[in-house]
């Protein structure tokens, strides 16, 4: 390739990616998923386009699956556990039970009523049975929807790709032929419960890693977790466990620590998971070709009809009525069950194997995912009102950030009084932190204050604290149940209405 051939590419790239991030500015104000827009961009450039051809179906499924596992290290460290703690049950259920429902029913209807051959049924209906991680967390994270609806909703669509993978997989090889029922299924439970238990114990000794050194620069930490996690993700997938599964584990382990520099590392893997998920759906888009969608809409609409209006429903009942949540909730975690980038990357694992019809089977995925999530996701903020799902965003929530100090086993906090947090009016001497955290300075606007005890703490002071390692979350709990209940924090710290840090976040659910 020539230095100029090389600038056109560097230059169509980025021509690509300024058209995706002005996609997520139109998707926000029109309320259509940008999903669709990326697919769109993809479809524009393509062949029936500007001509650009891609028809790889294994580099596509392997760039597919490494994008992917970054959405879901992001998805994982930007969800808080403590909201995940409460329906962890039901959104596993829903991940593991509701999909083999899912794929039960639709293959069923598929059968009846489009005349297909039962593995070409199991097929079609497994690739679009797992609700899609990157749609569900850029559209419902814009909604002002009820915790645990929401964090139920996250929780299954981070789990719940795992099974429909190794359903997809084990369909297209020879297993289907030779295998048995209890292998698979044996198959299946290895991959999870091993997938899970590598990401936590690869990100568990990452913590460890990440508190105890001092890197010379701040921007080294966001790279290291995000390696942590990958190496999750690798490490499962060559013990033949679930990488995809690990990569959410070891992000959910690792954003709900009090890790170094917490925030910025957030803001690292929100940048990677926007430029993954603008990556994966525009070479989605590109491996479409047009002329082939007609022949795929009659069952598109048949399978996607089957699954959207009964396959999910009565799976969400079945999985959410033993946790007795009230029917308004099931009828929205029904219709929020957005499909996206994952199954048209399993569309693509027919192709690599050379099935028969594994075009058309593509095609006809495609077509649905952009159909049905046309269909929903616009709809969800009317559904939510609809089914009174809805609720104000706390927008008041406290952060911290720390990094380790050099030679002492020790760190520098960083937290912000909110605005209109009960910190307010505080004198520094009513704080009673844990004996050997010591408040440095106060920053107020541009003037450096020397913490006394007499002082009284303002809005927006920014407070920097030098705390010994093993005391860091003792202390941030303290200034947490400090600026949720002023002086009764004393009688509450310890108590059953602490609350534990997550992540050097809260969020406020009444409904919780």
């Amino acid at each position: 390739m020539t230095p100029d051939q090389l600038n056109f590419v560097v230059l169509a790239a980025c021509a690509v990616l300024l058209a995706g991030v002005a996609a997520v500015r139109i998707s926000s104000r029109s309320g259509m998923p940008g999903l669709l827009l990326y697919l769109a961009i993809g479809l524009v450039i393509g062949e029936a386009g500007l001509g650009l051809e891609f028809d790889d179906g294994q580099l596509a499924y392997n760039l597919a699956t490494i994008m992917l596992a970054i959405l879901l290290t992001d998805g994982g460290f930007t969800t808080n556990w403590r909201d995940l703690r409460p329906v962890a049950a039901r959104s596993g259920l829903m991940a593991s039970v509701g999909v083999l429902l899912s794929v039960a029913v639709a293959a069923t209807l598929a059968m009846l009523l489009l005349g297909i051959d039962l593995r070409t049924a199991i097929l079609l209906s497994a690739m679009v049975s797992s609700t899609d991680a990157a749609a569900v967390f850029s559209v419902l994270r814009r909604l002002p929807i009820k915790t645990r609806v929401r964090t139920t909703l996250e929780g299954e669509s981070g789990f719940n790709d795992p099974p429909a993978i190794i359903i997809v997989t084990v369909v297209v090889s020879d297993a289907w032929n030779e295998g048995s029922i209890i292998a698979m299924i044996g198959t299946g439970l290895y991959q999870l419960v091993i997938g899970i238990l590598l990401g936590m114990v690869i990100a568990r000794l990452g913590q460890i890693l990440l508190s105890r050194i001092s890197l010379p620069a701040s921007g080294l930490y966001p790279l290291a977790t995000l390696a942590i996690a990958m190496t999750a993700f690798a490490v499962a997938g060559i013990a033949g466990a679930s990488g995809l599964l690990a990569a959410y584990a070891a992000g959910l382990w690792l954003g709900n620590q009090a890790l170094p520099h917490h925030r910025a590392t957030e803001g690292f893997t929100e940048a990677l998971g926007w430029l993954a998920q603008i990556g994966l759906f525009v070479m989605l888009g590109l491996l479409a070709s047009p002329s082939e969608l007609p022949a795929a809409v009659v069952p598109a609409l048949v399978i996607g009809s089957a699954l959207t209006f009964v396959a999910r429903p009565l799976s969400v009942f079945l999985c959410l009525t033993p946790f007795k949540v009230p029917w308004r909730e099931q009828v929205f975690t029904s219709w929020a069950g957005l499909r996206g980038a994952v199954p048209i990357m399993l569309a693509t694992i027919p192709l690599t194997v050379g099935l028969p019809d594994a075009r058309h089977m593509f095609h006809v995925i495609f077509l649905l995912v952009v159909t049905f999530t046309l269909l929903q996701g616009p709809t969800l903020p009317l559904a939510a009102r609809l089914t009174r799902v809805t609720q104000p965003l706390t927008p008041n929530e406290v952060h911290f950030d720390s990094s380790p100090m050099e030679g002492i086993h020790a760190s520098l906090v960083q937290f912000q009084v909110p605005e209109h947090s009960k910190l307010i009016g505080l004198h520094v001497s009513d704080l009673r932190l844990p004996r050997g955290a010591v408040i440095s300075m106060i920053v107020r606007g541009q003037d450096i204050l020397i913490p006394d005890g007499g002082r009284r703490l303002r809005g927006s002071d920014k407070l920097l604290l030098a705390v010994p390692a093993h005391l860091v979350e003792r202390t941030q709990n303290r200034l947490l149940l400090l600026s949720e209940h002023g002086m009764l924090a004393r009688w509450l710290e310890g108590g059953r209405n602490r609350r534990a840090l997550i992540g050097g976040r809260t969020r406020q659910d009444p409904e919780a």
